[in-house]
Order: C-alpha cells, then sequence, then structure tokens
C-alpha cells in the first residue's frame, strides 16, 4: 500500500517525505493479525495502528496532523479485514484521550508516535487481540527479515485494496540508511529501515511504526522506508499505560 492508507495518513500540506506504501505484497489470511486496527473518521478509513493493549493503540503522531493543526477525531475498529464488508465482528470504540509524544518534530520525523485511549477495554477474542512490544531497548539485526500489512493502495498512485495486505520486508544497516537519507533526516537511535512500508512486525513483536519514505516512490530503491523505532521509547510508553508484556 502507498500514500495515506496504511498504518498511518499523511495530511501534511509539506510532502518532503512522508510516501511510504505496500507493493508487491499479497493478502493476509482473515484475522491472521489481530492486533491491526483501522483508524476512522465518520466511518471511513485514513489509517491504521497496533493494539498493543486492551486499551491503547499506538500510531503515528502525525496521523492527528494537518496543516499545523491537531485534530484528533478517530474511532478505533478492531477484528476487521475486509472495511466495506459489513459484519458482525467488528467493534467499534471511540478513543477517549490522545497521547502524543511532547519532542514529536514535523520537521525532521523524530519521536513521529502517538498513544491512542480508547474509551472502553477491548474485549479480545481470536479476531481482537493486542501484540507485544519490546521489553528493552535494542536494535533489529540487519538482514533479519521482518513484515508490515496495511490496508489501501497497493503502488504508487494505484488501485486501492479494501483487504488487508502483508509482505516481508528487510531491516537495513543503520549505516547505510544513513548515508541515503543523510544525517538531518535518519536518527539511528530513535529510527529504522527497511526495504517497504507499514506497521513493522519481527516474530511476534511489533518494533517500528512507519514515519516517512520517498515522497514520489513506494518501495524506493534509493530512500529506504523509516520507522520509528518503538524500543527507543518505552520509559515514555510505560509512564502512560504502564508494562502491557
Amino acid at each position: 500500500m502507498c500514500g495515506n492508507d496504511l498504518i498511518f495518513i499523511y495530511l501534511f500540506s509539506d510532502f518532503t517525505h512522508v510516501n511510504v506504501g505496500i507493493v508487491n505484497g499479497t493478502e493476509a489470511k482473515p484475522h491472521s493479525r489481530p492486533y491491526m486496527v483501522s483508524l476512522q473518521m465518520n466511518k471511513t478509513h485514513v489509517c491504521g495502528g497496533l493494539l498493543i493493549s486492551d486499551e491503547f493503540v499506538m500510531t503515528a503522531f502525525h496521523v492527528c496532523y494537518h496543516d499545523g493543526v491537531y485534530s484528533p477525531v478517530l474511532t478505533v475498529v478492531l477484528g476487521a479485514h475486509e472495511l466495506q464488508k459489513k459484519s458482525g465482528n467488528l467493534v467499534r470504540i471511540k478513543v477517549e484521550s490522545y497521547h502524543q509524544h511532547p519532542d514529536y518534530s514535523s520537521k525532521s520525523f523524530q519521536n513521529d508516535i502517538l498513544l491512542l485511549k480508547l474509551e472502553k477495554n477491548a474485549q479480545l477474542n481470536d479476531n481482537i487481540k493486542w501484540i507485544s512490544i519490546p521489553t528493552e531497548e535494542g536494535d533489529i539485526e540487519a538482514g533479519s527479515v521482518c513484515s508490515v500489512a496495511g490496508w489501501g493502495r497497493l503502488e504508487t498512485n494505484g488501485k486501492e485494496s479494501d483487504r488487508l495486505m502483508e509482505t516481508n520486508v528487510t531491516v537495513m544497516n543503520n549505516n547505510k540508511c544513513e548515508s541515503k537519507w543523510t544525517k538531518e533526516d535518519f536518527s539511528a537511535s530513535l529510527m529504522m529501515c527497511g526495504d517497504s512500508g507499514g506497521p513493522l512486525v519481527c516474530g511476534n513483536t511489533a518494533v517500528g511504526v512507519t514515519s516517512f519514505g520517498d515522497p514520489d516512490l513506494c518501495n524506493s530503491p534509493e530512500l529506504p522506508e523509516v520507522y520509528t523505532k518503538i524500543s527507543a521509547y518505552l520509559q515514555w510508553i510505560k509512564s502512560i499505560i504502564g508494562n502491557v508484556n
């Protein structure tokens, strides 16, 4: 998926480097990723997120940031696979509160992370489960094959997919990523790189959330997608929601 159809919607007037996407993906087995949620406005999908406890969803801060204005008007939809299909299994929960990282920068995309507290706890079942996050700070080994998933376009400016899609990605060496993006854009302590876009999951653990990529080309060979490294924010996360593992 590309553009505004992944784990985050990109609502900036300045599209310097926010286009990310899943390309060459396949449809996920329905409900095989029960942690994936659709964040919606007026019952329309605008972005995705990760359920990391029975009452908190993680996404990027700029999902709610448009033209310099913070506009958090979202409903969380759990248990979804095909978004337009009316199903009694879908659960809609309003967001009670929004917790953005206080040091988020719209220029550098550093600290691009947001926690959404649900109005009520999610009732877990086969289609709705939360995913673990790292328990300690650390890097994912370069060359590791992980996976991403999301709803939306399958190529740059291409046709949208209503069903959850997935693909594998390879984690890139931090030095190589920094050489492609420059130190001004890429911070190895707070970010990591892969070869496609979306919520980054390694094994059974969510390790990254999509932050930015090439503004013109999904899955660019020259400018790899960059993820906010979840393990770099454990103290901040625990200060808001406690230990979820």
